[in-house]
This record gives C-alpha cells, structure tokens and sequence, in this order.
C-alpha cells in the first residue's frame, strides 16, 4: 500500500511537470466579468478533451494543458456567442484573455463538444460521458467520478455533503424515497447527462417563500435512442460454493416515453448479492415527509418490528428475491400519476461468537461468552400510488397513499456460558397505511396558501418464544428471574410465551399562509396539529408439559404481567416566520406556540397532561459565492415517547431483558444548533464541505436499569441530568488533472447520564474518523482508487475507560484492456486495536473479469470471484455505556460464478 501511494505521487508529480497553464479572463463587450463561463481544451492531435475549467466571480479560469500541443479553446455563456481559438502551447505558461459577444441569433447553437460540467443556476449539469473510461456498467459507477458527488457507506448519494433524497429519470419519479435502485440498476451507457436540482422545491408556487438549500435532487437524462423502445440488461449465472450451489438471475428492464414510464428490476440468486436489504425496505419513506416536521414537535411511536440479529452481508448463507416495478403516466398536461410495487425475500443463516465485559465490577455482573446460530426469514411488500392534478399554475392537489406489509421470523439457538441453552422464536406481521394529502392555492402574486395533511394506521403485532434448560438438581442463572417471574418451576424447561399488539393512528396537518411584503421578504403564518391514539396490548404465559397455558403473577411491579394501555397525545400549534434577504444574507427567525395534552388509561387509572410551550428558531444563510454558502440554524424540540415506556406491565424484550412503563413520563426538551459550511469551486476543482451540531437534551427520558446476573430489568424516568451530543464532520476534494485526492473526516462526542444498580454515572465517548483517499479517471490507461480509513474510539464510563482503533487500507483497480475486456477488483484489510496489547484483523478480497466484444456489443460474458482469501468469518470490537464486546461472524466461503448479460 505504501509503495502504491509513493508511486501515485510521483505520478502527481510528474504529471505536473509535464504541463503547462493556460490562464486568463473571460467577460463580456462591456469589459464586465463572466462568472460561470465554460472553458474547455480539444485536443487537435486526438480529438480529446483536455481540460475543462468554470470562471470564478472575477472571470478567472485555468486550464492545465500539455506542452508543444494544437489545442481547440472553446468557450461558451448562456446567451453569448461560442468562442473558438486555436491554440500552440510551448515550454511556457500562457495568459490570454478572452470576450464574449452578445447572441441575438434564434437558430440553434451548433455545440463544437460535449462540456462536461455546466451550472445553470441552481443546476449542476454533468455530462456522463466525459468522466466514463470504458469499466463502468451501472449509474453508480459514474457518479462516484462525479466532483462534487459522493456515494457513502449506507450506499445513498451525496451531493456537497447532502443526501439526495429524491431521484428521476427525464423527469419523472423513480421509486420515490430511495436513490439505491436507481444507482445500482440503470445501465451505465444509458446515461446521457446528469443533472444536480439544488434548493429544490416540488412545489413551484412555494420556492420563492420558503428555504431549500437542503434539499438535493438529481435528474437522469437518458442518452437520444434510449425513448420509446425498452432498454436495459438481463444477467443470469450459476456457480458452486463448498456447500451448495449458486445460481442468479437479475432482469432490469426500462421503458420511458414523453407519457408515460415503465420499469421492472428483479434479482434472484443465493450469492449474497443484496440489491435492497431488509433495512433499505423498512426505511424506505416513499418520499413521506411529516406536515409538523418544522413545528417544533417530535412524537416517537415506536418501532415493533423484528430487529434481525445479522446484518444482511455478512452471513453463512444468503438467499434474496426481489421483484420492483415503478410507473408514471400523463394523460394529459395537468395529470400525472405514479407508483411503484416492492417485493423482497430473504433467507440467511447465520452463526457468531460474543464475548461482553461489563465496565463497571461494583455492579457485579459476570462476564458472558455466547455463541449462536439463526434462521432469519423476512418478506416485505411495498405498494406507492400518486396523483398529482395542477390545472394552471395557481393550483396544485397532491394524493399519495403508501401501504407497508410484511411477515418475519427469526429462529434463533443460543448457547451462554451464564445461562446455558436457548431456543428463541420471534415473529411479526405488522403492516401500515400512509396517505398524503396537499393543496396549494395562489390567491394572487403576494398572497399563497398551503394545506398538507398525512395519515398514518399502523399495527404491529410481535410474538416472542424462548426455551430455557431448568436443572432442578443445579441453580442457574435464570431461576431467580423465573421466580420473580411467578413461573412454575418444578419443570425441566422454562417455555415462555409473549404476545404484543400495538395499533397507532396519527393525523398530521397543518394550513400555511404566505405574505410577500416585497421580493425580499415574506411573512409564514402556521396552523397545525398532530393528533395521535395508540392502544398497547401485551401478555406474558407459561407454557406447560401438557400443553395448557399458565398465567404467572410476578413478586414485583405490583404484579402487573399484562398491558391493556390507550395513549392520546394532541398538539395544536400557531407558528410564524418572517423570512428576510439582504445582500449576501437570508434570515428566518420563527416561533411556534403549542397547546399540547395528553392521557393514557391503564388498570382503572387515568395519566393527564395539559400544557403549553413557546418553541422558538431562528435560521439565517450567507451566500458568499453562488457555489460556496454558510447556514447557521436553532430550534427547540419538545420530544414525546411512545406507549410503550407509558404502559406499567410487564415486557419482554427477550428472556434477559425485561421492562416495564412509568405512566406519567414528562416530554423532554432539547436545544439544537447546527453550522453548515459548502463550497463547490470549479476553478481550482476544490470542494469543500463540512457541517457541525450541536444538541442540548433536557428531561431526557433514561432508564432505570437492575441487573440479576446478567437479566436486565429497566423502567423509565425524566433525568434530570442533561445529555449532550457534539457531532462534526466534513469532506474536502482537491483535483489535479486527472487525479482526484479526498478527505473524510468526523468527530462525535456524547454525554450520558446512566443509572443502574442504583447508581447514577457519567458515560462519555469519542469518536474521530478520518478517510484520506486517491483516485484516479484516465479514459485508456488503468485507474485505481485508494483509500486509508482510521477511527478511535475513546469510552470514559464511570471508572473505566476502553479504546479502540481500526485501521482499514482498501484499494480498488479497474482496467479497460484492448476496448473488449474489463478487470476490477478490490481489496481491504482491517485491523482491530484493542486497546490492551491485542489486535484482530481480517481481508476481503473480490474480483471481477469481463469480456464484450465492444462497448455497443450486446452479450458480456463475466467471472466473478468473492472473498479470494477463503476467510472465515469477521471480527467487530465495541463499547456502550454497559459493557465492552467483541464478536466473530462467520460468513459466506469463496467461490466462483460465471454470468452471461445481454444488453437490449
């Protein structure tokens, strides 16, 4: 790795060396400045582009050009005439300004060569073809060579450090809600330009009243040819692994007219190659956004669903089936509708290892080393309909309904060196209806007006098994929780049984009015509310060797084994902003003032709250530059739990973890600041990014957490300790030529107050993560990506303090070879300090060789190959504020498939 970064450098270096720079400034007849001015070099000698450059606000631009070469300077400015300029380059730097003229022609612009990044107001405009070098096959592949563009860890785009959260293709929606399944599954070569939509706003009439600069959105423009006809790819393939064997078989199919669109993207295979995980489809919001999301108020109603013990790459075996399809038709100028259909399966297997140090030895809890092994069986079903209705541009009626549904199971065997053996089934079957209703109305051009409300039904329904070894000779660590339980314990097996029904209803609307003072102030007038009902049932039972069930009576909590809790919560709310611009500044201050009231009913007693809050924020952003920008923001959160912490009886949450509610729990408070700094500067190709927050929690509600050996009982109340949480990250990109050097970097700092056995201690904890990286984009020669992540984490609880640091070197390498074959391969070691002399590490190492006769070939033929290294398993090191851990996870052996794809 060492020698590979010295050799990049001296690549750097060298390159430098062999170059020349073109200098200079670009303005208009009236001798005034261009700023964002195309400036692009041909080379005469190739028909290459050389360089491409955007003028700064002075007019400046700088291209880096090689030395005794023709070159073709083409400049361009909307509404000015293309200058053209041949051009002789030496030994020598050279400085040339250039001048536009006025373009009063109507014909059409005969484009001299594609300019690869173009900034039209708030659109950033990429053309694809310019950053693609032969090796890419999907849109994720040539977004990543995007300036600017990032694709993260959990796999969803960025754009100058913002999420994008809303991705089309010729402008309309694709699977509203989640970028994923368009960046993995879009063919690369469909791709003609790729537009960057920032401050984007869906509705026209609000955009001039309200902020957006954090919202992102991308526009996928399809290549001429790509309209009216299906395209897309069909990739099938089979392997061996030494236990079974493999198979695949992924259809991606794309059909797009000025009307009307269709797509369907399936995968089937047994591989591990995971198109969307079970998480991906639980977060998927279908492009939800809650009405009060601004108002100040946070309303938690829980999540019952099943939490799977393994993350979905990493397992012994794996099966997936996937079956998508979105549509979107006009039938006229004023109609459109949409939706999409998600279907997804999954089956793993998975085994791992565990050893947990709890930190603190007055609490006297043993050590425990586990080992496990599950079955885990998930399928989920989306169903997304939309209709958006805007006659004339002063009216707009939005309806979406999203309905959720799945079925999961998880089979679980457990073996503990405290408790010994357990079985473990859970199982869930909830499902969830969520409708959105918006209208927006422009009465005239000062006066707009907003009314957006969203629905929600949900039930969930989890059920929960444990099998427990009763040795009526020996006292094992569960035979005091079994007695305080109320258990009969005269048999060989604890077989406990739960069933948990939660059913939550929410409406959430608000009616907002617009006043435009002037064009550079407006007055926002809020009327909202949120109203919420949730019914909480649960009951714990025995079951006995002949098969009846019996009903334990705990000697604690009153005795209180069943739940049967209704929980109301209402929040009506007034709000007002007063949005202002002036020169490089725009300013919102804000308030809401909310009546708020809430009770729940519970074994024959009523729980009431009745209170009001003024929640003030305020937002202001400074608009250095038209692509560098600082956004300061406050607010106060009023934050309120679920029924769940509220309802007094018991819950298991498993066998070694029990809970109950405290009825009259208090909301917390939080105060939360944020600094958000963004600069995308193509003139010396520098991007800059870096976002940092603050958060202050009041009230917080904390658990009270008892331990017996290591079954943990928890309830819950208001702390009055306050918690604290520094978060700050940032991302900065430098390009030189063709060599593109990155720096991720973040740091988190929290504060916890915990309370167990009694006793109340302050949990802290760093962590500072830092990712350097070099890649490089040459179109003929081999490009390869490196990158060095580095963490530490730093855990002071109470008396005893852990550190950890990884170390994780990867590299990545592709090559387009003879214009017919496609290597790439990656690599990465990750080593594990432990903070105590010991260490663990582990390597992946997967590849891939291809082979199409030439770009526009329709059959590719592919070998693929993962985890080369034969590794076993796995290892991952961590700290809470309870314990110190450690695992190993086992996970799929190396082999080998063979595809074929065939191209449409």
């Amino acid at each position: 790795m060492k020698k590979i970064s010295c050799f990049l450098l001296l690549l750097v270096v060298s390159m430098s060396y062999a170059q020349i720079k073109l200098e200079g400034v670009v303005k208009d007849s009236l001798n005034n400045p261009l700023e964002l001015a195309n400036v692009i070099a041909i080379n005469q000698g190739t028909s290459a582009l050389e360089s491409y450059g955007v003028t700064n606000v002075q007019g400046k631009f700088k291209l880096d050009l090689k030395k005794n070469s023709r070159y073709t300077i083409q400049i361009s400015y909307v509404g000015m005439k293309m200058y053209i300029d041949s051009l002789i380059t030496k030994e020598n730097d050279i400085t040339k300004d250039y001048i536009l003229q006025p373009d009063n022609a109507l014909d059409e612009v005969e484009v001299v060569y594609k300019i690869p990044v173009t900034i039209k107001g708030d659109t950033l405009i990429y053309d694809a073809d310019s950053f693609k070098t032969g090796t890419e096959r999907k849109l994720e592949d040539v977004l990543e060579k995007l300036p600017g563009v990032e694709i993260n860890e959990d796999g969803q785009v960025e754009v100058e450090g913002k999420v994008v959260n809303k991705l089309m293709v010729n402008g309309k929606d694709f699977f509203d809600g989640d970028t994923k399944l368009a960046t993995k599954n879009i063919p690369s070569k469909a791709v003609d330009k790729i537009q960057v939509l920032r401050n984007y706003s869906e509705v026209g009439q609000l955009r001039s009243v309200t902020n957006n600069q954090d919202n992102v959105a991308l526009n996928i423009k399809l290549k001429e040819g790509k309209e009216n006809f299906w395209f897309g790819t069909v990739t099938a393939g089979s392997g061996a692994s030494p236990d079974n064997a493999l198979y695949l078989v992924k259809p991606k199919l794309f059909y797009y007219s000025p009307k009307y669109s269709l797509n369907f993207i399936g995968d089937l295979n047994n591989t591990g190659e995971v198109a969307l995980t079970r998480r991906d489809i639980r977060g998927f919001s279908g492009g939800f956004r809650s009405p009060s999301r601004s108002s100040g108020t946070t309303l938690n109603l829980g999540d019952n669903s099943l939490n799977f013990l393994t993350n979905q790459g990493n397992a012994l075996e794996i099966e997936n089936k996937l079956a998508t399809g979105n549509f979107s038709y006009a039938p006229n100028s004023a109609l459109d509708l949409s939706g999409f259909l998600i279907y997804n399966y999954s089956r793993i297997l998975s085994r791992e290892t565990s050893f947990v140090q709890y930190t603190n030895p007055d609490l006297n809890i043993p050590d425990e080393a586990t080992e496990q092994s599950s079955t885990e069986r998930s399928n989920q079903g989306l169903l997304k309909l939309s209709a958006s209705y805007q006659p004339n541009l002063n009216n707009q009626l939005d309806y979406d309904v999203l309905v959720r549904s799945s079925r999961d199971t998880q089979d679980q065997n457990a073996f503990s060196s405290v408790i010994g053996n357990t079985d473990q089934l859970d199982e869930v079957s909830p499902y969830s209806i969520n409708q959105n209703l918006n209208y927006y109305y422009t009465l005239d051009e000062n006066n707009i007006f907003s009314l957006e409300a969203q629905h929600l039904l949900k039930n969930e329904d989890p059920f929960y098994n444990a099998i427990l070894v009763n040795d009526p000779n020996d006292t094992d660590a569960f035979d005091n929780t079994a007695e305080a339980l109320g258990l009969d314990t005269s048999l060989t097996n604890y077989n406990l049984g739960q069933n948990r029904r939660v059913k939550s209803n929410q409406l959430d609307a608000k009616l907002d009015y617009y006043h435009i003072l002037n064009a550079k102030s407006n007055l926002n007038f809020t009327l909202g509310t949120i109203l919420s009902r949730q019914e909480f049932n649960s009951n714990i039972f025995q079951f006995l060797d002949n098969g009846t069930l019996f009903d334990p009576i705990p000697t604690f909590n009153n005795g209180r084994v069943t739940n049967d809790t209704e929980y109301n919560f209402s929040d009506i709310y007034l709000g007002a902003h007063y949005r202002l611009k002036t020169g490089k500044f725009t300013i919102t201050p804000g308030f809401s003032l909310h009546a708020y009231g809430n009770e729940n009913e519970q074994f024959g007693e009523t729980f009431e709250d009745n209170f009001f809050r003024f929640l003030p924020d305020f937002e202001t952003r400074i608009q250095f530059k038209k692509s560098e920008s600082l956004t300061f923001r406050y607010n106060m959160r009023n934050q309120f739990t679920d029924v769940t912490r509220l309802a007094q009886g018991l819950v298991l949450n498993n066998f070694n973890s029990l809970q109950f509610g405290t009825p009259d729990l208090q909301n917390a408070l939080s105060h939360n600041l944020s600094l958000l700094y963004n600069s995308f500067n193509l003139f010396n190709y520098t991007n800059v990014f870096v976002r940092a927050a603050y958060s202050s929690n009041i009230d917080q509600i904390r658990s009270l957490t008892n331990f017996e050996n290591v079954i943990r009982t928890s309830t819950f109340f208001n702390s009055n300790f306050a918690d604290e949480n520094v978060t700050v990250n940032g991302r900065i990109q430098k390009t030189f030529g063709k060599i593109r050097t990155s720096l991720n970097a973040s740091f988190n700092y929290s504060k916890i107050n915990q309370f167990i056995q009694g006793q109340q201690s302050l949990n802290e904890g760093y962590t500072q993560t830092y990712t350097p990286g070099i890649r490089t984009n040459f179109r003929d020669a081999p490009n390869i990506n490196l990158r060095y992540r580095y963490s530490r984490t730093n855990n002071n609880q109470g008396g005893n303090n852990t550190t950890f640091e990884t170390h994780a070197p990867s590299a990545e390498f592709d090559a387009y070879i003879w214009k017919s074959v496609t290597f790439r391969t990656n690599y990465t070691f990750t080593n594990q300090d432990l903070g105590n002399g010991e260490s663990q590490s582990f390597q992946n190492w997967d590849a891939t060789l291809s082979y199409r006769k030439n770009r526009d070939a329709k059959w590719e033929y592919e070998i693929k190959a993962t985890n080369l290294l034969n590794i076993d398993s796995q290892v991952r090191n961590n700290a809470n504020n309870l314990s110190v851990f450690t695992s190993e996870t086992f996970i799929q052996p190396r082999f080998v498939t063979f595809r074929f794809v065939y191209t449409l």
